[in-house]
């Protein structure tokens, strides 16, 4: 009796797995919602479309330009600290921080009317 042997090659591709960085938009909760019920991407995507930069190094700190006035706004673990650049008396920086407990639309309201 033959015994036939084949040898073939089996090819097999890991794909790896990539999380993303970015999200493709997403309804945001309501305006009322307190900041803390939000999921960070969408606290992100929010920051984006008030015309906030991300910095590529400090991942929790963005940038905002404005006609009068530009912020550095830093997500913190318990609060949010907003520094006006250079608009205060003699040109010094102003800083605010704000809870997560406050609503989305109270935040809007507060950081982005300016110092």
């Amino acid at each position: 009796m033959a015994v036939a042997h084949y040898f073939f090659t089996v090819t097999v591709r890991f794909i790896p797995r990539f999380f993303t960085l970015y999200s493709p938009p997403m309804a945001l909760p309501s305006a009322a919602t307190p900041l803390y019920n939000h999921p960070l991407p969408d606290i992100e995507g929010w920051l984006r479309q008030q015309g906030c930069t991300q910095d590529s190094s400090e991942l929790h700190s963005w940038h905002v330009v404005r006609p009068r006035w530009e912020a550095e706004i830093v997500l913190e673990t318990d609060c949010i600290v907003v520094r006006y650049i250079s608009a205060g008396a003699d040109e010094k920086d102003i800083q605010r921080v704000f809870k997560y407990s406050l609503s989305r639309q109270d935040l809007e309201e507060a950081i982005f009317s300016g110092p």
